[in-house]
Formats: C-alpha cells, structure tokens, sequence
C-alpha cells in the first residue's frame, strides 16, 4: 500500500495497465454488477436537479422504474446506488447503433448541455473507491469484462491511473494526480533496479 496525502492506493494502481476498449467490451461495467453506482447525497441531488433535461434520453424501462422507485436505492451493502433495471443496466445507460452502452449523464455533460458529470464512483472505475481509518483508499477492481481493456493497454503501455487521469484529477485534485505521477516514477525506477 502507497499513501499520497491524505489517499491510500493498492500497489497495482502504479503498476497495472489499463486502457478501456469500447468497441470490445462494448461498456458492459454499466450493463453487469450487482447493483448501481454509487452515488454521494450530493450526486443524487444534482442528478435528481438535471433529470427533466435527460429525461427524453432514457430508454422507456428506466423512465418506468425511475417513476417507481426513484433514481437510486439503498442496496445490501447500505450503499446509495443508481437504479438498475432488471438486475442489469444501470437507468442512466443508453446504446448506441452498434450496441456500444454509454451513460446518458456524461453524453449530456460532453455536449456541454448540463454542469453535473456522471457519478465519481463510474469515472474512476476500475479503482473503487472505500475508506479505511477514516482515509480514502483506492483498488483496482479486476474484473473478466475488463479483459480487452488489459489487452489494449499491453499494447500501447498506459498505466491505469494515467488512464484515469481526469477522473483521478476530478476526485483529488490537480496536485494530488501531480504527486501521484511523481510517486510513480520513482516507483518504477525501484522496480528496474530490482531486476
């Protein structure tokens, strides 16, 4: 374990390679799990606040059982999560012509038609995010459904926390990712002499 200010992180966040390959994996951490992502109070008010100007875009089930049970619900771990429709996607996913799932919340953020970006807890996957003694602590969650995205970053050797520099930098801040860039150049210097 590395602790950078305030955060602690799991070795493999430096080590591991990551880059998402949609057209492969076709965005199915937003299709498969056990329950939604989770969400902060302030989250699920911003999104309950940006939900008329979405609305339209959600597919007719998840407006059903957003009208049912609301955008998000308390799953078994005491978690705020988004809905799920059917045990499966979450009621915030929309797919595209080739089938490709992507999240309807970061479609309208990207379009620049809303101020609320898809929940932190998406942006950073495949790092979860958790707390011990009282302090953040980040793993990588590795997952078969995140095979080709392992593949692909073999190929052009993108660490995953360079991956997910901007959520990483949402979360954290400029000078934390800073840091943690630092932290993991020397990192890897230690690894090369240990050879």
């Amino acid at each position: 374990m590395i602790q950078i200010q305030d955060v602690i992180l799991s070795d493999d966040i430096l080590e591991a390679n990551f880059c998402c390959d949609l057209p492969k994996c076709m965005g199915a951490c937003c299709v498969e799990g056990d329950s939604g992502a989770s969400l902060t109070e302030s989250e699920y008010e911003e999104i309950k606040g940006i939900l008329p100007l979405i609305w339209d875009e959600l597919s007719p089930a998840a407006q059903e059982l957003i009208q049912k049970q609301g955008i998000a619900y308390v799953d078994t771990d005491g978690e705020l999560v988004t809905s799920i429709i059917k045990g499966k996607e979450c009621v915030f996913t929309c797919f595209e012509e080739t089938g490709i799932c992507k999240c309807v919340i970061d479609k309208a953020f990207r379009e620049g038609r809303i101020s609320v970006q898809k929940p932190v807890s998406c942006h950073l996957y495949p790092i979860r995010e958790s707390t011990v003694n009282g302090l953040p602590a980040l793993n990588y969650d590795r997952w078969s459904i995140c095979s080709p995205a392992i593949r692909a970053a073999n190929r052009n050797g993108v660490k995953l926390f360079q991956f997910l520099e901007e959520p990483l930098v949402r979360r954290f801040g400029k000078e934390w990712y800073d840091e943690l860039c630092q932290v993991a150049a020397m990192w890897n210097k230690m690894k090369i002499s240990d050879r």
